[in-house]
């Protein structure tokens, strides 16, 4: 009993590096989260009228399409420790696809506001808005090439019920970005539409 807690312990899913990463990169976005809603206090009005030039409608749906993909991947891992290979192959495609759609949505999205001169420089809302996005934006396009990589090896017999943790690793990422997303999402979108006057 003491070996299986303590392996799990020192052996999470994915491996204890990932772990590390992940704690790192949410002592990036959390403080920029907290800066965020600094600057908002300082400027509600100006927070509330930026946010309402947001694209509520994109955001939902790419929230729902990162929360999607999130249950693909791990359904995907699923079928493979089941040694499902087929069916594993199809789910992270899936995910992968899901990962593609939230870029393009989320590049057009960046057109219209750049188009509309939203950019980085317009005002405090908008270079926070850039800044956060846009690095979880990074995220989600390395978390895609990562799912299109896992396919590739599940179809080339690379993975299999015996052999998966770089795969455990790769879904522990794709889901902390649905999980940032998740925070970002309502903090940006939705949240500062209260500081309207």
């Amino acid at each position: 009993m003491t070996n299986n807690t303590e392996e799990r312990i020192y052996y999470p899913p994915g491996g204890i590096l990932i772990w590390m990463i992940l704690s790192v990169e949410f002592l990036t976005f959390i403080p920029a989260l907290v800066a965020f809603f600094a600057y908002y206090h300082d400027a509600p009005s100006e927070f509330a009228a930026s946010a309402a030039h947001l694209d509520l409608t994109i955001g939902t749906i790419n929230t729902c399409v990162l929360i999607l993909g999130g249950w693909f991947v791990a359904q995907g891992l699923a079928a493979l420790r089941e040694n499902r290979s087929e069916l594993s192959q199809r789910l992270f495609a899936l995910g992968g696809l899901s990962g593609l759609l939230f870029l393009g949505l989320k590049g057009f999205e960046y057109g219209q506001k750049y188009s509309a001169g939203f950019d980085l420089a317009y005002n405090d809302f908008f270079t926070m808005y850039w800044l956060i996005t846009g690095f979880h934006f990074l995220h989600v396009l390395v978390g895609t090439v990562l799912l299109g990589h896992t396919v590739r090896s599940i179809s080339r017999g690379r993975y299999s019920s015996a052999e998966h943790d770089d795969v455990e690793t790769i879904g522990v990422f794709w889901h902390m970005c649905d999980l940032i997303w998740i925070l970002v999402f309502p903090a940006l979108y939705i949240l500062p539409l209260g500081g309207a006057q």
